[in-house]
């Protein structure tokens, strides 16, 4: 999922641990200075009769990963598990790897346009926030491979690669689980904003719960703000209206916010889903189940594929490829502290659900599709 933020001071490089960031000089000083070196270093060799060709050579075989974020890290684990995944498969491919986080849509292209005057082997953009700029620049730079994580533009250029996800089928299966748990029949969904994207979340969440409990209903409130993907006060207030409604089952749809609504479930005595991670352990015994993304194997895959040559096109993880899921579908679910490990029943239909949907039984409703 996404966020959109503020300008200047957009680089700090990641040191792996959550939410801890490191202040570092701009992309641009940092580029100047390497500039300056290399220029002295090559006048040196050049005055003792060395050859500059090798380490320059060296230097061009060397793989390198660079990963531009929409906003900082922080506690957000979509961005977490991207960042994971990007680091894991460096060091799988023997590259280096950068991380540029950024604030806001100018941030974002600041960030882009220092990572692509590094010549990476990749340069990663993660979620729908990446659009814009990637419809413009990797047609500016044809010779550099980019990878958008998340979404695609519509006028995709041939050395962008995509990955997306069918983020609705999930979200339809914890439907169903909402729809057989709940004893108010009343669900709510606390998402970052009202859009089409997330309403990937939204609405199939609902329509899931109402083909097994046709009286369920569904109310969805939204963050919204200057910080909608990041506001776990906000998100654990519109919690908190929600199970005022009398509503006992909520999906939190909200990033870096979901906590609050975890907060807002446990307090209450109601329940809660999380999404894209599994997020259970927040809340032993409150979270039901996760809407769940695997990023960083989708990522993986593609940056594999891009640095062994084959960039381009789009690969869509759905249900069917394993790309997206729930905690029910795990063979480990015990151990997870997920609270659906305590209804069998429920489990065994979601099982059910989800061979169903994989052979076109069941066709969920893309909201993003119109």
């Amino acid at each position: 999922m996404d966020m959109l933020h503020q300008m200047s001071r957009a680089y700090r490089p990641y040191d792996g641990s959550q939410g801890t960031r490191r202040h570092s000089m701009r992309p641009a000083s940092k580029i100047a200075l390497l500039t300056s070196a290399g220029l002295v270093l090559s006048l040196a060799l050049a005055a003792c009769g060395g050859d500059s060709t090798g380490p320059a050579a060296a230097s061009a075989s060397t793989k390198s990963i660079i990963l531009i974020t929409p906003n900082p890290v922080g506690t957000d684990s979509f961005l977490q598990l991207g960042v994971k995944g990007a680091q894991e498969t460096a060091k799988e491919i023997g590259a280096s790897f950068k991380l540029y986080e950024s604030k806001d849509p100018t941030s974002i292209a600041q960030n882009v346009d220092a990572a692509v005057r590094a010549k990476p082997t990749v340069i990663v953009g993660i979620s729908f926030s990446f659009d814009d700029v990637f419809t413009t620049v990797p047609k500016q730079h044809p010779g550099q491979s980019f990878l958008e994580i998340d979404s695609c533009p519509k006028a995709q250029a041939p050395n962008l690669t995509c990955v997306s996800f069918k983020e609705h089928e999930a979200a339809y299966l914890a439907g169903v689980e909402a729809g057989l748990l709940s004893k108010s029949g009343k669900l709510g969904v606390v998402a970052a904003l009202d859009s089409p994207f997330i309403h990937r979340w939204i609405d199939p969440f609902f329509a899931g719960a109402a083909s097994v409990n046709p009286k369920a209903t569904g109310t969805p409130l939204f963050v919204g703000g200057s910080n909608p993907f990041s506001d776990p006060a906000r998100a654990k207030s519109q919690a908190q209206t929600l199970i005022g409604r009398g509503v006992d089952v909520i999906e939190a749809a909200a990033s870096g916010g979901n906590q609050g609504v975890f907060e807002a479930a446990a307090a209450a005595g109601a329940k809660a889903f999380g999404v894209d991670v599994d997020q259970c352990p927040q809340s032993p015994g409150n979270v039901i189940d996760n809407v769940i993304k695997h990023v960083d194997v989708a990522e993986a895959a593609a940056i594999k594929d891009i640095a062994a040559g084959k960039a381009g096109g789009v690969k869509v993880y759905g249900l069917a490829e394993d790309g997206v899921g729930v905690n029910a579908l795990d063979t480990d679910l015990t151990s997870s502290k997920c609270a659906v490990a305590a209804s069998p029943d429920v489990i065994a239909k979601v099982k059910q659900v989800r061979d169903d949907i994989v052979a076109g039984k069941i066709t969920v409703a893309d909201p993003l599709a119109g």
